[in-house]
């Protein structure tokens, strides 16, 4: 690129210091017209983002509940099973 740049100039200075000038000039102008689409895409990453964000923090709840709901199921099952066991084998010691 830098090479193009240097035979550009060596070839046709005032064209290539015209097209420079002209870049100067106008950068502002994209500037300005590129900024309103630099901040809506970043707006969007920001909303996406938080969307994310909430997403797994719902799912982590669901989860975490799900969790909870398995391990009461376990712990019943072995409260029912070690009644089950008392009452199938009573020890006596009297």
């Amino acid at each position: 690129m830098l090479d193009k740049i240097k035979n550009m100039y060596q070839n046709d200075p005032l064209k290539t210091i015209a097209i420079g000038v002209g870049a100067v000039i106008i950068a502002p102008t994209v500037a300005s017209l590129l900024k309103p689409v630099a901040k809506a895409t970043i707006k969007t990453g920001v909303i996406l983002y938080q969307k994310t964000k909430e997403t797994i923090a719902e799912t982590g709840e669901q989860l975490g509940d799900l969790v909870a709901e398995a391990q009461a199921e376990v712990l019943a099952e072995k409260a029912e099973n070690r009644d089950n066991i008392t009452v199938l084998n009573p020890s006596s010691n009297d």
